[in-house]
């Protein structure tokens, strides 16, 4: 577990360098992170994320979600400040940028509501908390979907001894890392 400040602003520009670091390690860890699919939990729609930066490349557990029969989607920012929409999604398929930037389906795609959410995250602790980028998205997203299990995308050194929780913070139901899958009590 790697320490970290008390200041949220801190705690992410430590938790992006400590990221990167990581993401240069070994880069067969997305492929690690895949072999344990079949360990997330059931869902017929699962959303995945397209990479940005140095954040663990999800296009290998896709990969292996579509080989077990789950269907895609990815999450599409249509409105400022508002809760992100999912967009039907496989391998392969064209992307366009979305209102902040990052690849997502095509405004022709259908529209979904996803069973599970794998989220991208900076760090996540023992409880189930996740500390994103700071825009939240995510967050929104997890409040307006109640029902979606949340599941971190996650190097396993992203993990922090604890990390400080606001009101609009919505906890994770798990995290899954190269050494698999772990459910939050």
């Amino acid at each position: 577990m790697s320490p970290h400040p008390t200041d949220k602003r801190e705690l992410r520009a430590a938790m992006r360098a400590e990221r990167k670091r990581l993401s240069g390690l070994d880069a067969t860890v997305a492929h690690r992170v895949a072999d344990h699919a079949g360990d997330l939990p059931p869902a017929a729609v699962v959303a995945v994320y397209r990479a940005i930066g140095t954040e663990l490349d999800a296009a290998p557990l896709a990969a292996a979600l579509v080989a077990g029969g789950r269907e895609l989607c990815l999450p599409v920012v249509a409105e400022p400040d508002a809760p992100m929409i999912f967009r039907r999604w496989a391998p392969g398929e064209p992307l366009e940028p979305d209102l902040v930037g990052v690849p997502a389906p095509l405004p022709l795609a259908e529209r979904v509501e996803p069973d599970l959410i794998v989220t991208p995250l900076l760090a996540f602790d023992a409880r189930g908390w996740r500390l994103g980028q700071g825009g939240g998205h995510y967050d929104r997203t997890f409040a307006a979907l109640p029902a979606a299990t949340r599941v971190g995308l996650a190097y396993a050194g992203q993990e922090v001894g604890g990390l400080q929780v606001e009101p609009h913070d919505v906890r994770l139901h798990g995290v899954l890392t190269e050494m698999g899958y772990r459910p939050f009590g």
